[in-house]
């Protein structure tokens, strides 16, 4: 599977922005499509994910009721829409996948055998 991530930007604080995930490559219906951050000088933390066969959603408790995960099957795309942005929302942005997870495991990064190149959302206050 091969993951083009794109749409981040610069935004001021209560902004919003949408990442896509493009996805190429073998079929999806086992994957969950996941979204991480990463900050300067911090770990790479979940942000959320979306199984691709029956749209489960799973987010992190910090961006719960301000960001939202969408995907189009026809176009393979996964979609983070982002509202209400804040200062500790900036960070590089990746898509990864994975199939065969179980809902206990979306959230683990290491857990993920592919991912895009990431995009840079930079949140100014």
């Amino acid at each position: 599977v091969q993951l083009q991530a794109s749409g981040g930007g610069l935004v001021q604080v209560g902004g919003s922005l949408r990442l896509s995930c493009a996805a190429s490559g073998r079929t999806l219906s086992n994957y969950v499509m996941g979204w991480f951050r990463q900050a300067p000088g911090k770990e790479r933390e979940f942000v959320g994910g979306i199984r691709w066969s029956g749209g489960n959603l799973y987010y992190a408790d910090p961006v719960k009721g301000r960001f939202t995960i969408s995907r189009e099957i026809a176009k393979k795309t996964v979609y983070l829409q982002m509202n209400n942005l804040k200062p500790e929302d900036t960070a590089v942005y990746y898509c990864a996948a994975q199939s065969g997870l179980i809902a206990s495991t979306v959230s683990s990064s290491d857990l993920y055998g592919y991912w895009g190149q990431g995009t840079q959302v930079t949140v100014s206050s």
